[in-house]
């Protein structure tokens, strides 16, 4: 099939699914009300599966110490493999958005196809690997004589299902690209159900401990897998999934990891600083993992929120600047970035409010309680920054800055935070592990302002000049 008879075909199957399809129009004038319809459900979706991790570790952590220490020294590497997903739908979702906005649909659907279709392989390859090196990568990590046979127990089972999350990733981020953040927010809904009601069956009644967790999020994901298949197969949005949109050429895959190639590796800095993390806590004994997982739960909480805002809110970003609308771009950067300031802020200081009580929710140890408070309060002494961090981050994925989107989100998890980790602890104990987590956010921010304010100088030139001195990323 030629371009001309391609693009015939998408739209001659766009008009026919029109009026099934659930899509926002990126292109409407009213900005609050738009960015509110996109992020809303977006934060949804991702405070569902916040609140999955949350209850998954409520039923684990009824069942002892060791049990909550090995799920939370499985997180790493859980963040390892998600992350190869993350990278190829960040690219994706900035590359459909773009394109959209420039009004190149039939690339747009080349784009999110040839996505999927790189997916899957991918999944099937990193399975095999990380099963293969399951029981080193715990003693690596640092787990003890008791906490290993524990993380094995809940880490095989998961992995299993490690093809199905990359795919259900990257659906996810191609329906929120095309502005259709309510359909992904009503699959992890429905994900979080079933994983819910399966959790206590598995883990208490067929009596399969952290292994039924495992197994609740396993079918969990192996059913929203399946609403992305049905969603894609009728064709209810903008942008057509099919087989034969696949296109393997070099520059269309270097278009989509080229931007998604920074989430990628700041997901792998994020597995690797956890790592550094645990085994920094491992020192102490088990009842310091223990209280380091839980503070690390209660910030994921509060992020997964924002990032959800963030995420929902990228594809207006992108469309804008397909469309050459600079303006448009600013005003949608500056209302995320108070929108984003302002949650951060308030998680904090209710994290700083409530921290014992919800520390009791992971665990009723004395010991474990009482670390973990402290750990929780460092935690989020600068959290209340956390929502500068992840708006810059985003606004340079959505306009195609790779290069400053890699220095901005290498900081917190990276090049701030794992020389610290591996230093402080040896000078001060496990204080000198809560220093290098507060160290790294606050420096973070700062670089994150930094490049926010050149980038806002741009945005503003462009507009001024009317698109000149700013180099196309498409």
């Amino acid at each position: 099939m030629n371009e001309r008879d391609a693009e015939v075909a998408l739209e001659r199957d766009r008009d026919a699914m029109r009026k099934k399809s659930q899509h926002i129009d990126l292109s409407d004038q009213n900005l609050l009300s738009l960015l509110l319809r996109l992020a809303i459900p977006s934060v949804i979706g991702l405070s569902i599966n916040a609140l999955q991790q949350l209850l998954n570790a409520i039923f684990v952590g009824s069942l002892g110490a060791q049990a909550i220490a090995a799920v939370s020294m499985t997180m790493p590497i859980v963040v390892f493999l998600a992350s190869v997903a993350e990278g190829i739908g960040v690219g994706t979702a900035s590359f459909i958005s773009r394109h959209l906005g420039a009004g190149k649909d039939l690339e747009a659907s080349r784009g999110a196809s040839t996505a999927l279709a790189l997916a899957a392989p991918i999944g099937v390859i990193m399975t095999v690997a990380l099963l293969l090196g399951l029981r080193g990568t715990f003693i690596v990590l640092g787990a003890t004589s008791t906490i290993l046979p524990i993380a094995l127990d809940y880490a095989t089972p998961l992995l299993l299902g490690s093809t199905v999350m990359l795919l259900n990733i990257v659906s996810g981020f191609i329906a929120r690209a095309e502005g259709n953040t309510r359909f992904s927010m009503w699959t992890m809904l429905s994900a979080f159900i079933l994983n819910a009601l399966l959790d206590p069956l598995f883990i208490f009644l067929l009596d399969l401990g952290v292994r039924g967790a495992a197994l609740a999020t396993l079918l969990s994901q192996i059913a929203a897998i399946s609403l992305y298949i049905s969603y894609f197969a009728k064709r209810r949005g903008i942008v057509l999934v099919r087989i034969s949109q696949v296109s393997l050429r070099v520059d269309r895959i270097r278009q989509l990891a080229f931007i998604g190639a920074p989430a990628t590796m700041t997901s792998i800095l994020s597995a690797l600083a956890g790592m550094f993390l645990y085994a920094a806590a491992a020192r102490f004994g088990d009842e310091f993992i223990a209280a380091v997982g839980i503070a690390v739960r209660i910030v994921t909480i509060g992020a997964l929120p924002i990032t959800g805002f963030c995420l929902g809110s990228q594809a207006l970003l992108g469309f804008g600047w397909g469309a050459r609308d600079f303006a448009r771009v600013l005003k949608v950067a500056k209302l995320m970035l108070s929108i984003t300031v302002a949650f951060s802020l308030a998680y904090s200081a209710a994290v700083m409010v409530f921290v014992r009580p919800l520390v009791r929710l992971f665990s009723d140890s004395d010991q474990v309680t009482n670390i973990a408070v402290s750990t929780c309060i460092v935690f989020h002494l600068f959290f209340g920054l956390y929502g500068i961090q992840s708006f810059v981050t985003t606004m340079l994925q959505a306009l195609g800055r790779a290069r400053l989107s890699a220095v901005v989100s290498f900081a917190r998890q990276g090049y701030l935070f794992i020389p610290a980790v591996l230093l402080f602890p040896v000078i001060s104990g496990f204080n000198g592990v809560l220093a290098s987590q507060a160290i790294a956010e606050l420096g973070a921010a700062m670089i994150a302002l930094f490049v926010m304010f050149r980038q806002f100088a741009e945005l503003r030139q462009g507009d001024r000049l009317n698109q000149p001195g700013i180099e196309s990323a498409l």
